[in-house]
């Protein structure tokens, strides 16, 4: 930042907190200093704020931060989400042109004006004189507003006024609000030496919840600007910022006077953030919930107690010796072994319980805070017996320690959450509606909130027809879906794959079982299969030529999905920059059928004349280059947890994107061959040999299918 302009005044502004996040050590200490020098109430405590500054773009971080400090807020109706600021204003330098800036219209208005056309200026930052005989008023900078502006006998300039600057807020803007801005508001506020308009860099913004200790009276803000009177009776108030800070009792009286409605930015709120609210007041005081949906006394953790007589029994003497992998702080479940069944599997399945209930409630950052404790304590090699032991596994917290002591010590082993779980109405539902495969989360909750279904039958009766054929297949199969298979099953259909894939194209293709079967699994939901062929060409539109095959013998009843993805860009590795939304881990050819096995006894030769008994499966078939196979088999058999820790790993280990596509590099873009695809006397054998090249190219152990089962 440049040296601060005299006249730059933040005196007015309210407590303001800076985030440390993305800001070096030395530029947070400068930030703060210029605060400071501007005037601006800086506090070290983001609760008390209600200006918070960082180098986030999005409403997710945002929100993220506010809840990691601890404040109290929920969402606001006139919320909209798709209006941010943009994520590349962060790297704007000072005094360049912003992406969304909002025009200002002209402020020159008729003397005299109607409600709803003084409404509308209002909404456009512009003030309009209301009588012949007001003085127009100005939003001018801080540092030369003055409290003694008003109507005066002097002669008036006749002369047009000139275009005042825009207005960094209004008085009333952070009125029982949190708003979390972009740094850089700051750095052109300084370079162009006056408060800039926040609003043009507002990432999110919500209402505080009352504090813990006074339930109805505000908290006070420091130095909150009080809006003054100008002009002769009440339909001349505007909203002026004064630049004297008021004592607690002016501003007390002050608040006991009517004052305008606080400018709406957002017109239109948007149908999920008023799902989202109805749900945090569902569940709001519900022990599982989220701490942002608590209101208004959230649970604290109690403390972990330790008696005398553990020191006594030297419990901690007798701790079995800690795997490398914990004394290591190995924080990737990748780089460790993680096998399908633990000794503390009967708290693990609790724990999956309270992660289930955070997805369905809408809280995605506590969903991949306990999916990494449940890998961490799924590949923990001994049966925990304190708390110290859940303390020391990479990924667990204080809050996963203190409900391992509150399962430990409960009678019946049970943590109250996942009791209040199970006996919640509203979470019956939504995983009921969750578990229709093409219905997520999020259409889950929009089912229950602003549909207002609660079983099967009321969506049968009441929206099929607004349902897209995805989900209807999904609900007509809802309970054949549910049935799991056995592995001979499995091994069945795999087998009929293949035999139509080698017919279509030759002997040569592949045809590899993974998923849950691969990691050894004696049921699994549903069938993975990748095919792959040792000739380039050979894989290019090929599910399309299988799937056609299958259903002219009536193996397959329906096709939910049909992706030509990896063929319409010519077989290569996904681009490290793409324009592909949606795009997720896997952007391979895929197909995602309904799948009925056409042998039953009732057939005999009289093909489909007569009904198949045989219960619907749900099977994926995927299509896989030779030149990254080893890339989609380590991506597809994988757990979940395990997945995504591939790419973390990749990402902020070796500076890579990996892709079951195949891997790139970050810098430059180029494909990383892993798999030894460039020169024909080193390609693998198999797609087997493949996968273990990519966990030696990415500097990894090689771990079995049976040992990535993080849950």
């Amino acid at each position: 930042m440049s040296s601060i302009p005299s006249k730059l005044d933040l005196s007015t502004f309210p407590a303001t907190y800076v985030l440390q996040a993305h800001v070096p050590v030395a530029e947070l200490h400068d930030t703060e200093q210029h605060l400071i020098k501007s005037g601006a109430p800086l506090t070290y405590d983001i609760r008390e704020a209600r200006l918070v500054l960082g180098y986030i773009s999005k409403p997710r971080r945002a929100k993220f931060e506010l809840q990691a400090g601890n404040v109290r807020f929920k969402p606001i109706d006139d919320w909209d989400p798709s209006d941010t600021v943009s994520p590349d204003l962060e790297y704007k330098s000072p005094g360049m042109p912003r992406i969304k800036r909002r025009k200002l219209q002209d402020t020159q208005t008729e003397s005299t004006t109607d409600e709803s056309t003084a409404s509308e200026h209002e909404d456009s930052s512009t003030i309009s004189a209301e009588t012949e005989t007001e003085v127009e008023v100005e939003a001018e900078p801080l540092s030369q507003l003055s409290i003694s502006q008003g109507p005066t006998s002097q002669t008036i300039d006749s002369s047009p006024p000139p275009e005042p600057p825009p207005i960094p807020y209004y008085p009333n803007d952070f009125a029982n609000r949190v708003k979390v801005v972009n740094l850089q508001w700051l750095k052109d506020s300084v370079h162009l030496g006056d408060p800039q308009d926040i609003h043009d860099y507002l990432v999110y913004e919500a209402e505080l919840l009352p504090s813990q200790s006074s339930s109805q009276t505000p908290e006070p803000t420091a130095a909150e600007p009080v809006p003054v009177e100008v002009g002769p009776g009440a339909e001349g108030k505007i909203p002026v910022r004064s630049s004297v800070t008021r004592g607690i009792v002016d501003r007390a009286k002050a608040e006991a006077v009517s004052k305008p409605e606080p400018r709406t930015y957002f017109s239109r709120a948007s149908k999920r953030d008023q799902i989202s609210t109805a749900a945090q007041h569902d569940f709001s005081n519900r022990s599982f919930a989220s701490a942002t949906s608590q209101n208004p006394r959230p649970q604290r953790t109690p403390l972990l107690h330790q008696t005398t007589s553990e020191h006594e029994e030297g419990v901690s003497g007798t701790l079995p010796p800690m795997p490398d992998w914990v004394s290591q702080k190995k924080v990737y479940s990748c780089e460790r072994a993680t096998p399908p069944h633990s000794p503390n599997d009967v708290f693990i399945a609790q724990l999956k319980e309270i992660r289930t209930a955070r997805l369905l409630t809408d809280d995605r950052i506590g969903v991949r805070a306990y999916s990494t404790s449940i890998a961490s304590l799924a590949a923990y090699p001994y049966q925990i017996q304190s708390t110290s032991e859940i303390l020391a596994l990479p990924g667990c917290d204080q809050k996963i320690a203190h409900l391992f002591y509150e399962w430990q010590t409960s009678p019946d082993h049970r943590i109250q959450a996942a009791k209040d779980i199970a006996d919640d109405p509203v979470l019956k539902v939504l995983r009921l509606f969750y578990e229709i495969w093409g219905v997520g989360a999020t259409t889950a909750r929009e089912f229950y909130y602003a549909r207002k279904w609660r079983d099967l039958d009321d969506i049968v009766e009441f929206g099929w027809n607004s349902l897209s054929r995805v989900q209807q297949i999904g609900v007509k199969y809802y309970y054949e879906f549910s049935l799991k298979l056995p592995r001979a099953e499995v091994e069945a259909i795999a087998d009929v794959v293949k035999h139509h894939a080698q017919k279509v194209v030759d002997e040569r293709i592949q045809c590899v079982k993974v998923g849950g079967y691969r990691r050894g699994k004696a049921e699994s939901g549903d069938v993975d299969l990748i095919l792959s062929h040792p000739e380039q060409s050979a894989t290019a539109g090929l599910v399309d030529k299988v799937v056609r095959s299958l259903e002219q013998e009536g193996w397959i009843t329906h096709t939910l999905t049909l992706n030509l993805t990896n063929t319409k860009r010519g077989q290569e590795t996904l681009p490290y920059v793409t324009n592909t939304k949606g795009a997720g881990f896997d952007t391979l050819d895929k197909a995602l059928v309904v799948w009925q096995d056409q042998s039953h006894p009732d057939n005999n030769g009289r093909g489909r004349e007569v009904k198949n008994p045989n219960p619907h499966r749900r099977v994926d078939i995927i299509i896989s280059p030779w030149r990254t196979v080893g890339c989609a088999v380590a991506g597809w058999t994988s757990d979940t947890t395990f997945q995504r820790d591939l790419r973390r790993y990749a990402k902020e280990v070796k500076g890579w994107k990996f892709d079951s596509s195949g891997v790139r590099e970050r810098g430059s873009g180029k494909w990383i061959d892993l798999e030894g695809w460039a020169d024909p006397r080193t390609r693998c054998k198999d797609p087997f040999e493949a996968e273990k090249r990519v966990f030696e190219g990415l500097g990894l152990q090689y771990r079995e299918p049976w040992d990535r089962c993080t849950g």
